[in-house]
């Protein structure tokens, strides 16, 4: 996954930074996966939308106002509690809360959803508006240059069943691949929360332990090691990290997302093995950190095999 412990602490969705694992990176490519949780699984802070019951009309006297309508709080504020730290940086473990146990929280729209509701998708260099964007997820002296790189949109389904437009940046000769994933599981149904670049705030965040972002590059080292992450190659994407937990010992990233840790028990977004989504990226050649035995990173997949 795309987190690291708060940048001394700096990788889904959760956020949304450590190496996955150790698994070898396939061969040219010198790269591991990394953890899940603190960078991609982070998301910015934002409320479910509120709706409010129709208030009967009344009348009242002459120059009299109305009482103001109270809104209901919204199920859950991703981002507003932030964890106790570990003495690894990252947040500490803590019980899913009720309201996120069987996940199902909307989708925000940064970018204009597809108008037809049919899949779409864009392949095009970093521009200098998406560098900007990207902020400190990219600096000189990384493995992969910018020309390397491409600015990837998608069309997703969310949670909410409607069609919303996602954006990743991945290597330049995966791109294709991951489009076509997409696609797979647009036309499947299958939900996803989040999809948007990762930034400068979402490394420097505070752990929440509630982001679920679906992300791809992010410019780190592996965990405690010296190679690089496949992340840092725009070779790996992390999907729907709070229902994929990554998990090494009594570590769990996103920190919240226990409950996810029981695949007995099927909910929507939850990967498994044979269904949609590894089928879309096995036909592509990468393959999934949900097989991997310590750490499993079901969020993971990647075109290296770290």
């Amino acid at each position: 996954m795309l987190r690291r412990p708060r940048l001394a602490a700096a990788l889904l969705l959760s956020v949304l930074v450590a190496a996955c694992a150790t698994h070898p990176p396939a061969p040219g490519v010198q790269g591991a996966s990394s953890p899940p949780g603190a960078t991609a699984a982070r998301s910015t802070p934002r409320s479910a939308p509120a709706t409010t019951a129709p208030v009967p009309r009344t009348s009242r006297p002459p120059g009299a106002t109305r009482a103001p309508v109270a809104h209901p709080a919204p199920a859950w504020q991703l981002g507003a509690r932030p964890l106790p730290l570990r003495p690894d940086g990252f947040g500490q473990v803590q019980p899913t809360p009720p309201v996120l146990r069987n996940r199902s929280l909307p989708t925000v729209d940064r970018l204009p959803p597809p108008a037809d509701g049919r899949f779409r998708s864009t392949v095009r260099a970093i521009d200098p508006a998406i560098r900007a964007r990207m902020g400190e997820t990219w600096r000189p002296g990384c493995p992969v240059g910018l020309r390397e790189l491409r600015y990837v949109t998608v069309g997703f389904r969310g949670f909410d069943g409607r069609a919303h437009t996602g954006e990743l940046v991945v290597h330049e000769r995966v791109a294709g691949q991951v489009a076509a994933v997409f696609a797979r599981l647009y036309q499947a149904r299958f939900p996803i929360e989040e999809m948007r670049l990762v930034t400068t705030a979402d490394l420097h965040a505070h752990p929440t332990g509630d982001g679920n972002n679906t992300a791809a590059f992010v410019c780190r080292a592996a965990r405690k090691q010296a190679r690089w992450s496949a992340h840092a190659y725009g070779l790996a994407v992390d999907v729907n990290p709070f229902q994929n937990p990554y998990r090494r010992g009594d570590l769990v990233l996103p920190e919240l997302a226990g409950a996810y840790l029981d695949r007995g028990r099927t909910r929507p977004g939850m990967i498994r093995a044979g269904d949609v989504v590894t089928e879309a990226f096995a036909a592509v050649g990468w393959t999934w950190g949900g097989r991997w035995r310590s750490p499993t990173d079901r969020m993971h997949f990647s075109a290296t095999g770290g």
